[in-house]
């Protein structure tokens, strides 16, 4: 039986409410964590939203990892942060020494290769479905997922396009979990979805 992780990742231009409300209520249908993904905002705005999220997560008991910034992770304490690959190689030894998760945005086999070489702790493999956020363009599929779990010692979390209707094509890949942005900013009860993720992770 396959039993993935599900990790919510933020986009706070999809919400109807207010990014830390919606963040709430995810953190109430327990994840196994939550990436705040804001990578378009200013270092600063970034960190003030972080740590509202931070301590929202906190209360709750659920994992946030932040994305991108750093240093406003350093700032604040956080000890996970996951990277585009081009900022995972500005980073130096003693920055990395800083976390004790590093996760990396892997779009090939090649990319989890050196994600994995760079230190990280874990990597996502996307985009596995057709979504929204990458209009005009195919998925990877499935054997682009499984060739990046046979590739690397690592947990690898699909992302892109997963829904309760193909979670569980996913389930003999060798990823991890997955991570979901657009249902996961948008539907109307997070409890029950997450629900249904974790339900139709091993239908036949």
């Amino acid at each position: 039986m396959w039993t993935p992780e599900i990790i919510c990742v933020t986009n706070r231009k999809l919400c109807k409410e207010s990014l830390t409300v919606r963040v709430e209520k995810l953190a109430a249908a327990r994840p196994s964590a939550i990436i705040l993904r804001e990578k378009d905002m200013r270092p600063r705005s970034y960190g003030r939203l972080a740590e509202e999220v931070l301590e929202v997560c906190r209360k709750q008991e659920v994992r946030c990892i932040l994305h991108t910034f750093y240093k406003q992770a350093e700032k604040l304490g956080c000890r996970e942060i996951h990277l585009p690959l081009s900022e995972l190689e500005q980073m130096s030894d003693k920055e990395k020494a800083g976390f004790d998760v590093i996760g990396a945005s892997c779009h090939s086999v090649d990319d989890a290769v050196r994600a994995a070489r760079l230190g990280c702790t874990y990597v996502t493999a996307g985009h596995v479905f057709r979504t929204r956020s990458k209009s005009g363009q195919h998925g990877r599929g499935i054997e682009f997922l499984k060739s990046v779990c046979d590739a690397v010692d690592l947990p690898v979390y699909a992302i892109g396009g997963i829904h309760t209707s193909n979670i569980h094509l996913l389930q003999d890949t060798g990823a991890a979990g997955v991570c979901v942005m657009s249902s996961a900013m948008t539907c109307e009860d997070p409890e029950e979805w997450m629900e249904g993720l974790r339900w139709h992770a091993n239908e036949d």
